[in-house]
């Protein structure tokens, strides 16, 4: 892009105002990219910082703490359960359950009716758990279009066929 002396100097102040108007063109073009890019960068920083403070508030359940309700203190597990079974902790563990197992063969109400017995025992050893049923809501047909009510024709057709 240097300029060449090969014209008179007329011409020559006119290429001369050519080429400062094109250094100048080219500067300015230049800091504009510069800008831009510094703006960009600026820019993507804000969207990364944001984007980490959305997170930190996707995790902040303490506003879900508040609005639960208080429970009781969980009960202690019992000892038996978090014990680790090696060799003898089972053969410990058979012979106990094997104790058991013989007293309640020789229960009287157990030999009487033994479904009777489980169920008694279950009733006493476990919360009853009441589920209320709630009436099943039929789905409502979102896309306007009608159901083929014909369907039941058709399985007893087949029904006939299979015969």
């Amino acid at each position: 892009m240097g300029k060449i002396n090969t014209r008179s100097d007329s011409l020559d102040s006119k290429s001369n105002r050519k080429f400062e108007k094109k250094l100048h063109f080219y500067s300015k073009v230049k800091d504009a990219v510069a800008s831009l890019t510094a703006q960009k960068s600026i820019a993507k920083k804000n969207n990364q910082q944001k984007r980490r403070q959305k997170k930190l508030k996707a995790y902040n359940l303490s506003s879900l703490l508040e609005s639960l309700p208080e429970l009781k203190a969980p009960r202690k597990p019992c000892n038996e359960d978090n014990i680790k079974l090696n060799c003898t902790s089972r053969q410990k563990l058979v012979l106990k359950e094997g104790q058991r197992l013989s007293d309640i063969f020789k229960d009287l109400s157990f030999q009487m009716d033994p479904l009777a017995a489980i169920h008694q025992h279950l009733l006493s050893t476990r919360p009853v758990v009441e589920v209320e049923e709630q009436p099943k809501k039929k789905r409502v047909n979102t896309n306007g279009s009608k159901k083929r009510k014909n369907k039941s024709k058709a399985g007893a057709g087949q029904q006939s066929m299979d015969m």
